[in-house]
């Protein structure tokens, strides 16, 4: 009879120690669930898209403003703390981006408005290599807590969601630039395919422009 009281009350602890566990991991998951997420995407992402590049046009003043690369509208305006760019033209007549004290010409320009001054466009040159990688992040998080008043839908889990564009000319010259975004999955009732928006929201300190690399 000692025996088997003993051996139930080694069941019931290790099933309260279970319990105990999974609890503290679902709260970790949903209230840490965006940090841990950014770890893991440290070590790796999963790339869903990657496109041949034709076009990008710049609106701004220069600094921040808007990229378009083909029909994909990223900011530039929203960086890490760290990173400084501006995006011009050159002396020779190039639309470029200067940032850490190099600069990338991506070309001549193909296209300008003449209502908009802020306005620039170009595109590959021949020999250049460009293209857009898009990507997700590996975990996604749940969001039990939000709610939007004015639609009534709400996201039940967010990941992170990656475009990197990698640009190099024919003379070796490359540029990296990549933005992290949070995509919604709002399920497939409200969104067709697999339930995750086709768009992209921000997060005030992690989403953003968070990484330009020019090798000259």
């Amino acid at each position: 009879m000692a025996h088997t009281s003993g051996v139930v009350r080694k069941v019931l602890i290790t099933v309260g120690t279970l319990f105990a566990a999974s609890i503290a991991i679902l709260a970790i998951w949903v209230f840490f669930g965006r940090q841990v997420s950014l770890f893991i995407d440290r070590f790796g992402t999963i790339e869903t898209a990657s496109a041949k590049v034709h076009s990008i046009a710049y609106e701004g003043s220069g600094t921040g403003g808007w990229l378009t690369i083909d029909d994909v509208h990223l900011s530039v305006g929203d960086t890490s703390a760290d990173i400084a760019l501006s995006i011009g033209s050159t002396k020779d007549n190039q639309v470029a981006l200067a940032s850490g004290g190099k600069i990338f010409a991506f070309g001549p320009p193909t296209s300008t408005m003449e209502n908009a001054p802020d306005y620039l466009a170009a595109g590959p040159q021949s020999g250049d290599e460009a293209s857009l990688v898009t990507r997700h992040s590996v975990l996604s998080w749940p969001t039990p807590f939000e709610f939007n008043f004015m639609t009534g839908h709400s996201p039940s889990w967010k990941r992170h969601m990656y475009y990197q564009l990698r640009w190099r000319k024919s003379s070796a010259a490359t540029l990296d630039m990549l933005w992290r975004y949070e995509q919604f999955f709002y399920g497939q009732q409200l969104v067709p395919g697999d339930g995750w928006g086709t768009g992209f929201t921000v997060h005030k300190g992690t989403t953003g422009l968070v990484r330009v690399d020019i090798k000259e």
